[in-house]
């Protein structure tokens, strides 16, 4: 019999009130959706989107979709182009379908019974701030200073908004005053260096928001929630501390016209980022949150690296904060709420960290994806249908690429089996989840073999196939994930003993001594995760990268986090450098672009990190041999990262 809520996240499903809205349950959808489709764009079908995948969510139990970002106007002189979030989006509150669509999506989510509120965000740190100023270590723009007119200006411009959200239906507003904000920039004695009226101590610094909130309420009325989500502390040298976040609370709640304050640390740069990697554990700052909680008398939302109830619970449950907030759990599985109120939790599709969500558009300009979840951001198309006429499926290999395929076809009602040459599902995951801060990449394979259970597909292992196996075999539908081999580097010296491939270290078949260079010839995170296995395990670790710094595919949010673990442990790096030839104990290297000389000394051991090359043999003689129905997938198609796999496994399923 299933366990009822009660029984496993008492706390996480007791009925709440914040402000004006009575919610089911304690987790809040924080902001996330506008990439996923445009709800104010010109293109009815990009909001249908966005307000399908909200839907999916409210209607599986979603009881706060706090989702909504919306970038205020901007007050740009004529001629002045900075860059940026806060240059090139917004104006949001007044697009001429801002309150067509935003009523459609507040109606939509009412009728599901949930509630919905929108982020007002002005990130001025690219082109505005309290004072012309620097407050990031990894960027050096210098912002534009408000004069007191253009102050007023936004005063004006934020209660402005906030009326055109309430006409549009929303239930309340969130004042976004964190990740280089510019609220938080007044905050903040690290970028506020004012000699007015609106700079000096916090009262100074707190008055350009507490005439926000003023003129917000004035404009909406006291039926109308407000809420300020804030930076609990800096972790800037000049800005403020814990204790200082805690101060700038308590004086939210004594203007007397906030609902709730939503609490989490991290910037847009360095290490912590405000969206928290896998390298962090689950809550990680929870407890600074029930230093504010502590203070105020408020409802106080936590949110930062919590991607499941068990974690949620905890929050709530030890009383840190009142709710949770969530983003990347909710892409990954819409159902998450219903699941755990359900007792389902381990039919939860886990999110494993990777922070591909936002990555994605920043780094490769591509559509939104979840590394994970290949639905995500489709359900406006429905779920997958039914098969109409059931077909054989033979799956080769069992990596993330195989894995979603076979689950996908059996749930769609396809007879599947699938081969796998070890003696475990998960292929490259499986490996990587070796270390330590990729313990959510097992937890995702446990996942899918329980999946594939229930979907019914036929697993089996030890299955090294050959051509005349899948023809003998007779399927209808063959389809190749056999994964990558280790790429290898043509330099002199490579084939020597102590030269060996990152895959062998982290699966421990082979042993490396106390000094260690990772050549560092893979561009996402191989190097950086084989360089900090090595790390724990106490090697000196040197880096080797042709590139201008390390890890260029890894975004920002992600990449302070494993920078700061290597530093921390005395990594070194060299940037720049092809490595041209590897001798015992050195290696030689040349500058990439001067073609200057240089090199490694003081090494025991060489780390070859340079990815993988498509194992795609079998799909070849598949074809020649004449097979009607054979498709190639996953890293055998070409070595990439998780989400190309798992995507590329969701459009072949929809065409069989």
């Amino acid at each position: 019999m299933e366990k009822s809520d009660t029984t496993q996240f008492p706390h996480l499903f007791t009925p709440v009130r914040v402000g004006r809205m009575d919610l089911p349950n304690r987790i809040m959808a924080t902001p996330h959706a506008t990439p996923i489709g445009n709800l104010w764009s010109a293109d009815e079908a990009e909001a249908d989107r966005n307000i399908a995948y909200w839907a999916a969510r409210a209607r599986a139990g979603l009881g706060w979709v706090g989702g909504i970002s919306a970038a205020l106007e901007n007050h740009l002189v004529p001629g002045f182009e900075p860059t940026g979030v806060g240059a090139t989006v917004h104006g949001v509150f007044r697009l001429p379908h801002f309150h067509d669509r935003v009523r459609k999506l507040s109606d939509t989510l009412h009728e599901a019974g949930a509630r919905v509120t929108a982020q007002i965000i002005m990130q001025g740190g690219m082109p505005h701030g309290p004072s012309p100023a620097v407050t990031a270590y990894v960027a050096n723009q210098v912002s534009h200073g408000l004069d007191r007119g253009e102050i007023a200006w936004f005063v004006d411009e934020y209660a402005e908004s906030a009326r055109r959200g309430q006409q549009a239906g929303l239930d309340g507003v969130e004042l976004h005053a964190n990740h280089d904000d510019l609220l938080e920039w007044f905050l903040s004695p690290a970028s506020n260096h004012r000699d007015d009226a609106y700079g000096g101590d916090l009262a100074g610094r707190m008055r350009f928001i507490t005439e926000i909130i003023d003129a917000v309420r004035a404009e909406v009325g006291p039926d109308f929630t407000l809420g300020v989500r804030m930076n609990l502390y800096q972790t800037l040298d000049g800005g403020y501390d814990a204790a200082g976040g805690v101060e700038i609370a308590r004086a939210l709640e004594a203007t007397g016209k906030v609902d709730y304050l939503s609490l989490a640390v991290g910037d847009n740069w360095g290490a912590p980022s405000y969206i928290q990697p896998h390298h962090y554990p689950q809550a990680h700052w929870a407890e600074l949150a029930a230093q504010v909680r502590r203070a105020v008398s408020l409802p106080v939302v936590y949110t930062g690296r919590v991607t499941g109830p068990r974690a949620a619970e905890e929050v709530v449950a030890r009383g840190h904060a009142d709710l949770v907030g969530m983003a990347r759990a909710i892409i990954t599985d819409p159902e998450i709420v219903a699941k755990a109120k359900e007792g389902r939790v381990h039919e939860i599709r886990p999110c494993i960290g990777c922070n591909e969500c936002i990555h994605r558009r920043l780094v490769d300009k591509l559509p939104f994806a979840c590394a994970v979840n290949p639905h995500a951001s489709r359900e406006v198309d429905g779920p997958p249908p039914p098969a109409r006429t059931p077909r054989r499926v033979l799956v080769v290999g069992g990596g993330p690429a195989g894995m979603e395929l076979a689950g996908l076809l059996a749930e769609r009602g396809h007879p599947v089996t699938l081969w796998e040459r070890e003696a475990e599902l998960g292929g490259q995951m499986r490996v990587a989840a070796r270390a330590t801060e990729n313990a959510a990449y097992r937890d995702f394979v446990i996942w899918q073999e329980d999946r594939l259970r229930r979907a019914g597909v036929r697993v089996e292992f030890g299955r090294n196939a050959t051509a005349r196996d899948v023809m003998e075999f007779g399927a209808d539908v063959v389809a190749v994930a056999t994964g990558a081999q280790p790429r290898t580097l043509p330099i002199p010296g490579a084939d020597a003993p102590f030269v060996v491939d990152g895959r062998d270290v982290m699966t421990g078949t082979a042993r490396v001594g106390g000094r260690v260079a990772v050549i560092a010839a893979e561009d996402h995170m191989q190097p950086l995760t084989i360089a900090g296995f090595l790390a724990d395990r106490g090697h000196r670790v040197h880096l080797v990268y042709q590139t201008p710094g390390p890890a260029p595919l890894v975004g920002k949010y992600t990449i302070g986090a494993p920078l700061a673990r290597l530093t921390a442990a005395g990594a070194e790096f060299t940037f720049m450098s092809r490595v041209v030839r590897i001798e015992r104990g050195r290696l030689e290297t040349r500058n990439v672009y001067s073609d200057v000389p240089g090199e490694v000394t003081g090494v025991d051991s060489v780390v070859m990190a340079a990815g993988g090359l498509p194992d795609d043999g079998l799909y070849h003689e598949l074809k020649r041999a004449g097979h009607p129905d054979v498709h190639l997938l996953g890293d055998a198609y070409a070595p990439r990262r998780i989400t190309f796999a798992t995507q590329q496994a969701h459009a072949l399923a929809a065409l069989v």
